[in-house]
């Protein structure tokens, strides 16, 4: 069951975003969470309680979300004081489509943001918070009492492009703001196996990315289309997997990388996630 505050309504945030923007904070953690399924959010399994326990251990000012499931041309960052919950989704039990995230969001940051980023991001007053974001968030953070926004992933630009973008939006990390990315490393939902275990080459690139990302070749990941038949396999298309290379290019060399839900779920999904903090 989720807290009765997500069904009911959230308690408004607990300071003002805008008061505090500009003071410094020790450095936030940045995340990459695999999300999966959608039924995640209500149900009570390996991965939910693992998104609880690393969201308990955490209170920043703002969240900003980069999900897989906001593709624009251009980028844009939700810019509305209340932003919507958004059920991109069909064929799942009425429980799903009933939950709101009602997090607030911030016009404020919003324009940081724009403003920092030169325009290379720019407002937007429609879109809200997908399944990419509200699914993780409503374990993590069920509350609902810190603002959020997210990121569009540009259909236009090539992942050196998210790249280099991602990495102009690490002064967020001193303003008290968690970056989350949210997709998946291996995402093929044509080759889903109902009945569970792990196609092999989906463990082959997962396996891959884990050591990749442990030896920090960040280039490699980057130019995932070079690494062989596994990662075709496992990226046929970029939506999912762009979200973790925002979350690897706000890593900073001193900082410990620590992987949770390291699991492939449905046969070719995988779930593994991981969190980048100072130590």
């Amino acid at each position: 069951m989720l807290p009765a505050s997500v069904a009911l309504g959230a308690k408004q945030p607990l300071s003002s975003l805008a008061q505090v923007l500009g003071m410094t904070t020790p450095r936030m953690p940045v995340l990459f969470v695999g999300h999966g399924n959608p039924m995640n959010a209500i149900t009570d399994n390996s991965f939910s309680r693992e998104w609880a326990r690393i969201g308990s251990g955490i209170r920043p000012r703002a969240i900003l979300c980069v999900s897989a499931h906001w593709e624009t041309r251009g980028s844009h960052v939700t810019s509305m004081p209340k932003p919507k919950t958004i059920h991109d989704f069909g064929g799942f039990p009425d429980e799903l489509f009933k939950i709101q995230y009602p997090a607030p969001g911030s016009p404020q940051l919003a324009n940081t943001i724009v403003e920092t980023t030169y325009q290379a991001i720019t407002h937007d007053h429609e879109w809200g918070l997908d399944h990419g974001a509200w699914s993780v968030l409503v374990r993590m953070f069920p509350m609902a009492d810190i603002p959020v926004l997210q990121l569009s992933l540009d259909v236009n630009k090539s992942p050196l492009q998210h790249v280099e973008l991602a990495r102009q939006l690490s002064f967020l990390r001193t303003q008290g703001v968690v970056i989350i990315g949210s997709g998946n490393i291996v995402h093929n939902l044509g080759k889903v196996q109902w009945r569970g275990g792990s196609l092999d080459w989906a463990q082959e690139f997962d396996a891959t990315s884990k050591k990749l990302i442990e030896q920090r070749d960040f280039a490699a990941l980057t130019d995932y289309a070079s690494l062989g038949s596994a990662a075709r396999l496992s990226v046929p298309t970029p939506e999912h997997y762009l979200p973790m290379l925002y979350s690897l290019a706000l890593v900073d060399k001193d900082e410990e990388i620590s992987f949770f839900n390291e699991t492939i779920d449905l046969g070719s999904v995988s779930m593994r996630s991981f969190i980048s903090r100072s130590s």
